[in-house]
């Protein structure tokens, strides 16, 4: 008795190029889970703000060496020595800093406050007052951080938009801005409800991960360029379903990038700042961490979606998607198929995977392709 052949199942599928998707026609659901979790986020940073770090709301900040204690005995000493709310990091192995905003203090107050301050640390590492540093961040300092980073974000903006526009399409640009956007509102959402702090590093990290997302968008979207004057111009696909077909012919690569940047990124975070006590790489790895799957998410769920929907508005697109739907045997093609028929130079796409005449097809592509 012939044994049974198993169907692969879903991640194999994806790797063999056997995935039809709907990306596009399930835009509500992607759409609405962004929603909420941006509402949520907006709503927190308009209640609760955000947990800004010394550079950038100003403050004072202290460092010790010490190498026999820990980040909890730290806290304890300097809460005693009169500090409200410290934020306690170890710096490599055995550097502890503390950081406290004293701003609200008189000038007299704030420098009886850094001397317990001081006494306390050198007591708890076992060291002289003066081998500890001690240094001051006014408010100026950090309005001048802060207008920086934003001139950076909106110098980044413009050059994705231009790049994308004159590469791509004006459209194109518009879709991947919207993602940048949505990864930006998400990644400062989960700071905000989360409470964690914001630094110079945090900064840093979210143009990186706009950088990423850029990427994987641009990815799918050269696809969708290419698919556009080859399978499109068939005349028995939408926008919309050239658009499913390019997002699945990429969907294995974008996973493989995605998982490629995360994981690396997640066990720093892990074993660096949880395990190993290096929290430094906290606030740089937790804003890569979250912006790098908001991306991942944004390029796959937001961006290529939001295309489809400006392009089927032009009269060119909207007729071809009424003459499509119009069929009673649409056509589906998965990347695999579209890769043989591409082969073997077959321009009509495949029907459905029922009917004879696609059959027809898919077996001279696969003959040619032993050939």
């Amino acid at each position: 008795m012939p044994a049974v052949a198993r169907a692969p199942g879903r991640l194999a599928r994806i790797y063999r190029g056997l995935t039809t998707f709907d990306f596009v026609g399930r835009r509500k659901i992607w759409f609405s889970a962004s929603a909420i979790i941006i509402v949520l986020g907006v709503g927190s940073l308009s209640i609760r703000g955000f947990n800004l770090g010394i550079d950038f709301k100003g403050g004072s900040s202290w460092e010790v060496l010490a190498p026999h204690t820990s980040i909890s005995a730290v806290t304890s000493a300097v809460e005693r020595a009169g500090l409200s709310q410290p934020v306690v990091e170890k710096l490599g192995s055995d550097t502890y800093q503390v950081s406290a905003d004293l701003n609200s203090l008189s000038t007299g107050q704030q420098n009886a406050v850094t001397t317990k301050v001081i006494n306390a640390m050198a007591g708890l590492a076992n060291v002289s007052p003066n081998q500890v540093s001690t240094s001051n961040v006014g408010p100026t300092w950090g309005g001048q951080i802060t207008r920086r980073a934003l001139e950076a974000l909106l110098v980044f903006f413009v050059a994705v938009v231009v790049y994308i526009s004159v590469r791509f399409e004006p459209k194109m640009a518009l879709a991947a801005f919207v993602a940048m956007i949505h990864d930006l509102l998400v990644t400062i959402g989960v700071y905000s409800l989360f409470g964690f702090q914001i630094t110079p590093d945090t900064v840093i990290a979210v143009l990186t991960i706009l950088g990423y997302s850029l990427y994987d968008t641009v990815v799918v979207f050269d696809r969708v360029r290419d698919n556009t004057g080859s399978v499109l111009k068939g005349g028995e696909l939408s926008y919309s379903d050239m658009v499913n077909l390019s997002m699945n012919q990429t969907l294995a690569r974008s996973i493989n990038t995605s998982l490629v940047a995360i994981l690396p990124v997640l066990s720093v975070l892990i074993v660096g700042a949880y395990i190993l006590g290096a929290t430094t790489l906290q606030n740089y790895g937790l804003a890569l961490v979250v912006g790098l799957i908001s991306g991942a998410y944004s390029s796959i769920f937001i961006a290529s979606p939001l295309l489809a929907i400006l392009k089927e508005r032009e009269p060119r697109y909207v007729d071809l998607a009424a003459r499509v739907a119009s069929r009673a045997d649409r056509a589906t093609l998965s990347p695999a198929t579209a890769a043989l028929l591409t082969k073997e130079g077959v321009s009509r796409p495949v029907r459905s995977s029922t009917s004879s005449k696609a059959t027809g097809v898919q077996a001279r592509a696969r003959k040619q392709k032993r050939r």
